[in-house]
């Protein structure tokens, strides 16, 4: 029992994922509770821990450290407060959170505060060591901040890759009036939920991270962009916002400083193209989400034709650590061109799903079997999908692949955003590659024809295949379609369509019936 007398400190999560398995009745249950045994009740809302499996987590301050205890239902509410009034022991009981063998195998530079610190706070942020990267920052200055940052090796966690301190270099130099910041929250890959976490759990930190990139390249305005079936998100980055700007962080001089710099949330109606920068930047500014031509790059002409940086919310994220412990304390951790953390998310037909930070180079087999657990329903795993629903399913037999960008390449894989999707032995695969290709059908922008057409050909071709109607003709043909596809679209919707298709093609030739398997044997 925390404090003293009969006064109780407890830590639940209000993250949707937390809220959508009742978290908030838990929330009133534990105050109703308390209320009738006359004990003072100091219940903080926080992020998620990540630990999805035992979400809503109760989590209570001992003089000994927080004690976990989940998953915890309204019934187990009145048991639960009574242990933790006397000796603690409970059925849900986990032990001390720190100690939680999950949590602990992880190295969280991102997350390290969320699911710890009341989001909502400014001064829990503070007092958690928070604002300590963009006083640096403002001592060193523009030059030295982007500096720093390309030390640190630190890539977009977008999808993409791209060496973020070559990005902000090039928008630094590049000369105009107004530049721009623009945070892409428009977070849309199948099994991906890092960013809503971070927005809920932790929303200073990027804030955070989008000052100090203001800070690099001398902007003065930046945007968030959020999808909006993110509401929870939407909500907890406004209020944020507001704080910051009452705490003197935002607004006509960050940290009492002479560098202006403010934040706009914005809310996006939730296309999933709208994820790729140009199609974001045209939302942005108020048309339909549709992909640009590259060049020129957003780099130089990008927000209203203006110098613009745009990462993601990760990216940003990882910036206030960078700043605060230094460029080499980040790149010393993960593997080649592969620097730093990742925010791995584990979702599916996974038994311990959930968000698990740790350094590039674990593989692929460790993340699914050891960290996740298998799979929920206990039977084998046959497939796993890797960076979103335009991700390569990657069998069995290449789970000694590091997670690495060059490895994942190398393998005709992404990382992307870092989320996996687990299948067992029941999933057909045929069945997920037309998804892959319904989904571009759905989801293309229409500007380009290999996207637009080629994904509709692809759905009707997939189909003839399932169909038993000259499967060895009809795969050659969705081979045909899915290299034009590939090498002809505009943007990573219809160029990265393939690879779910083709990896399905690939590693699990029996699905599309067996001439087709035939004509895998014979390459």
């Amino acid at each position: 029992m925390s404090g003293s007398g009969n006064s109780l400190r407890i830590y639940l999560s209000r993250d949707a994922a937390a809220v959508a398995v009742g978290a908030d009745d838990v929330a009133m249950a534990l105050l109703a509770a308390a209320r009738a045994r006359g004990v003072e009740l100091d219940l903080v809302r926080t992020g998620s821990r990540g630990m999805l499996w035992l979400e809503p987590l109760v989590e209570v301050a001992t003089p000994s450290g927080r004690i976990a205890y989940g998953p915890v239902t309204v019934a187990d509410v009145a048991s639960l407060l009574d242990a933790a009034l006397g000796d603690g022991h409970h059925p849900l009981r986990h032990g001390a959170t720190a100690e939680m063998a999950w949590l602990k195998r992880q190295t969280r530079f991102t997350f390290a505060r969320c699911g710890v610190i009341d989001p909502r706070s400014i001064d829990d942020y503070r007092a958690h060591g928070g604002f300590k990267g963009l006083e640096t920052a403002l001592a060193l200055g523009a030059d030295a901040i982007v500096e720093e940052v390309a030390k640190s090796g630190l890539r977009g966690r977008g999808g993409a890759g791209f060496p973020t301190g070559i990005k902000w270099r090039t928008v630094a130099q590049a000369k105009a009036a107004q530049k721009y910041i623009v945070c892409n929250a428009d977070e849309g890959d199948s099994g991906t939920f890092a960013d809503r976490m971070i927005m809920e759990g932790d929303p200073f930190i990027l804030i955070e991270g989008m000052t100090i990139a203001g800070l690099a390249v001398g902007a003065t305005k930046g945007f968030i962009y959020i999808r909006s079936e993110y509401p929870h998100a939407i909500a907890a980055m406004t209020a944020a916002v507001v704080a910051a700007r009452r705490g003197g962080v935002l607004g006509g001089s960050v940290g009492g400083s002479s560098h202006a710099f403010d934040i706009e949330v914005r809310t996006g109606a939730g296309a999933y193209v709208c994820g790729e920068e140009t199609s974001l930047l045209e939302s942005l500014e108020g048309r339909r989400g549709q992909v640009r031509a590259k060049p020129p790059l957003p780099a130089h002409h990008g927000l209203f034709g203006q110098p613009t940086v745009i990462n993601n919310v990760l990216s940003f994220a990882a910036v206030p650590f960078i700043l605060e412990e230094g460029a080499k304390a980040y790149a010393d951790v993960g593997m080649g061109r592969s620097r730093g953390t990742m925010p791995i998310q584990l979702a599916g037909n996974v038994r311990h799903g959930g968000l698990f930070e740790t350094a590039f180079g674990v593989t692929l087999g460790e993340l699914v079997d050891d960290i996740g657990g298998g799979t929920a329903s206990g039977r084998a795993v046959r497939a796993v999908q890797v960076g979103g629903p335009l991700g390569a399913y990657f069998p069995q037999a290449l789970f000694d692949t590091p997670f690495d960008y060059e490895a994942f390449a190398a393998r005709d894989g992404l990382i992307g955003h870092g989320g996996i999707v687990v299948f067992d032995d029941r999933v057909d695969m045929a069945h997920q590659a037309r998804f892959a290709m319904e989904f571009c059908s759905l989801e293309s922008c229409g500007k380009c024809t290999p996207c637009r057409i080629g994904s509709t050909r692809g759905v009707e071709t997939l189909d003839r295949i399932r169909a038993g109607i000259d499967p060895a003709g009809n795969v050659a043909l969705l081979r045909d379609l899915c290299a034009t596809m590939k090498f002809g679209s505009l943007c990573a919707l219809g160029g990265f369509t393939p690879y779910p298709v083709m990896s399905a093609l690939k590693y699990f030739p029996e699905d599309f019936g067996p001439a087709a398997a035939r004509l895998q044997a014979a390459e």
